[in-house]
Parts: structure tokens; C-alpha cells; sequence
């Protein structure tokens, strides 16, 4: 008869080498699970915040960072911006050398200057803002783009002056002023500071105006705060991509404050326009060519841009004919 301490003993050996194979099997199972995160970069793919499909981010950017399934307008790069926006190699930079400083000493979860010298080393540039000359589709322009990876497209000091010199520009070189605004507001860092830059922007178009310049501002998601209730709705025609968040404060605030419930959608873009409160929605993908439009109109250039031929209004060509024959008729005192 087997004793049972023998039967015990085979026994724990029996399960020690079961969870030496089980240890051995999971080392292996981990091992191939971090090869093979080694080998596929992160950020490949992006669920769309419309449609909820999960997608390709190369697609995506090829096709301007919209959703290739339901054409949602994803934050566009400031970079890419200006270049899906400007004619190829007539792009050139102005005031880039500008950048923010610390003049309060703001510390929130750590010194506002250290915050700033890491975004600038991940983003490659200095403000929140870039500006310069360019062309779309030939016609000359003062462009400024906002850049939403940089603080949230905040708008401090520099952006501030930024636009007040773009505004100059345009004004001297008698170019049209396009804008791009992606804003989360006014820079909290800089404080009072950033809500001057309200006062200073409109300041600057406003001049623009009394000269006789042209400005458009297309409103893209999201645009906030201090930026929608300065210089974003202030110019001349203000456009807006489709399904962008615009407005001052957020929802729960306004509803908290009126006490009363919110329509639907009504800091979208198709609301707003419905409203009156914008002029026009272009897609992504068109924006070029309204743009090259809007600006022939605002300026009076009438080219022809698109391949178009222009109508004349009724009864402008018998205006025209009555004030031609009216020249060829000789003066009273000259006839005699």
C-alpha cells in the first residue's frame, strides 16, 4: 500500500511543474504581446468624434483631417493649415521671431515660462499664432492662422500683437486680411493681460476698415471665449467650416445663468448661421475656392476666378448703352 506522504509529495511536484509551464507560458504570451508593441507605432488610428468610426490617421490627413465616412472637420495643424490654404511657394512668415513672456510669474501646476519653453520645443514654434504673406489662387493676402496644439490656441500677448501687425500689413500693402481662428479663449496665464489683447485686436481692424481693407475671419473648431468675443466677429464677412463649436462661455454655464434649457446644437455653426450670426459655411475641401471668391467680391476685383462667367444685373447693360449715347451727344453750349 502507498503511504501517503509518497502521494502527497508526487502531487506537489505534479503542480509545481504545472505553474512553472503556466509561468513559462505567460512569460512567453508577454514577451510576444511587448515585440509586438515594439513594432506598431502608437497613434495610428482616431475614433471620430461625430460618427464614432474608428480610422486610418493617414486617411484622415490626406484628406485634410476630415473623416473620410462622415466628413466631420477635425482641428486642423497651424502648418497644415497654411498650406492646404495658400498657393505652393508663396507662403512667407512674418514676426515669427515674437514669443510670450512670463511678466506675472503665473504658476498653476507649475511656472507658466517652463510651460511655455516645453511647448515650444514640441510644437517648433513660438506663439499660438502664425502670420505672413501668401497667395490663394493669385490674389494677394495677409494670412493668420491659429494653432490649437499650442496652449489650446490661447490668446496672450503675442498673439495680440501678432494680429494687430497682421492688420497693419494688410492695411499699408493694401492686401485682404484672411484669419483662421482655433481658440480656447484668452491666455489665463497672462491675465489681465491676455484680455487687453480683446480691446487691441478690434482696435486694429478697425483701422483696417476706416482704410478701406477687406478682412475674413473662417471660425473652425473649436473657436471660445475671449477669441469669438473679439476680433473673430468683427470683420468684414465671417465664415465658419460645418459642425464647429463657437461661442463665449460653455453650455452649463449659460444654462445655469439664464436658468433656462438649451436648444440642440446651438453653439454649432449651422445653428449660428441660421441665426444670422455668421455669413457663410464652406467645407474644408472648398475652402480655397470661396475664399478666392469672397475676396474678388470684397475687393471689387471681379477676375473671374473660378471658370465663371459673370452675370450682369437687369438693366445694367441698357444703363450702360443709355450713358454711352448719352457722351455722344454733343454739349448745347458746344453746338452752338
Amino acid at each position: 500500500m502507498t503511504d501517503s506522504s509518497e502521494i502527497k509529495a508526487e502531487a506537489a511536484e505534479t503542480m509545481a511543474k504545472k505553474d512553472d509551464e503556466v509561468a513559462a507560458g505567460s512569460e512567453a504570451r508577454i514577451g510576444r504581446l511587448r515585440f509586438r508593441k515594439k513594432e506598431m507605432p502608437g497613434g495610428l488610428w482616431l475614433k471620430c468624434e461625430n460618427c464614432g468610426a474608428t480610422i486610418y490617421r493617414k486617411e484622415v490627413e490626406e484628406k485634410a483631417h476630415t473623416c473620410p465616412s462622415c466628413g466631420f472637420h477635425f482641428t486642423m495643424p497651424g502648418r497644415n493649415r497654411v498650406q492646404h490654404t495658400l498657393d505652393s511657394g508663396t507662403w512667407e512668415e512674418l514676426f515669427s521671431e515674437l514669443s510670450a513672456m512670463d511678466r506675472l510669474e503665473f504658476v498653476d501646476s507649475g511656472p507658466y515660462g517652463e510651460k511655455l519653453d516645453r511647448t515650444v520645443a514640441r510644437t517648433g514654434q513660438n506663439e499660438a499664432l502664425i502670420a505672413g504673406r501668401g497667395e490663394i489662387l493669385g490674389r494677394k493676402v495677409v494670412l493668420a492662422v491659429m494653432d490649437f496644439k499650442f496652449l489650446g490656441g490661447s490668446m496672450g500677448e503675442v498673439v495680440g500683437e501678432k494680429i494687430a501687425l497682421a492688420c497693419d500689413v494688410a492695411r499699408k500693402e493694401n492686401r485682404p486680411l484672411v484669419m483662421f481662428t482655433a481658440s480656447g479663449g484668452a491666455r489665463m496665464h497672462e491675465g489681465m493681460l491676455s484680455l487687453m489683447q480683446m480691446a487691441k485686436t478690434c482696435s486694429a481692424l478697425s483701422r483696417l476698415q476706416e482704410d478701406g481693407g477687406f478682412s475674413i475671419c473662417v471660425l473652425t473648431h473649436p473657436t471660445t471665449g475671449g477669441v469669438t468675443a473679439s476680433f473673430a466677429m468683427v470683420c468684414d464677412l465671417t465664415v465658419a467650416e460645418p459642425g464647429a463649436l463657437i461661442g463665449f462661455a460653455g453650455p452649463r454655464v449659460i444654462a445655469s445663468t439664464i436658468k433656462q434649457e438649451l436648444p440642440a446644437g446651438f453653439q454649432r455653426a449651422e445653428f449660428l448661421l441660421e441665426k444670422g450670426q455668421l455669413d457663410l459655411l464652406a467645407d474644408r475641401h472648398e475652402m480655397r475656392d470661396r475664399l478666392a471668391n469672397l475676396i474678388d467680391f470684397g475687393t471689387h476685383a471681379w477676375q473671374e476666378p473660378l471658370g465663371h462667367t459673370r452675370v450682369a444685373l437687369p438693366g445694367a447693360e441698357a444703363e450702360a448703352d443709355a450713358e454711352a449715347e448719352a457722351e455722344d451727344v454733343p454739349d448745347a453750349e458746344t453746338a452752338d
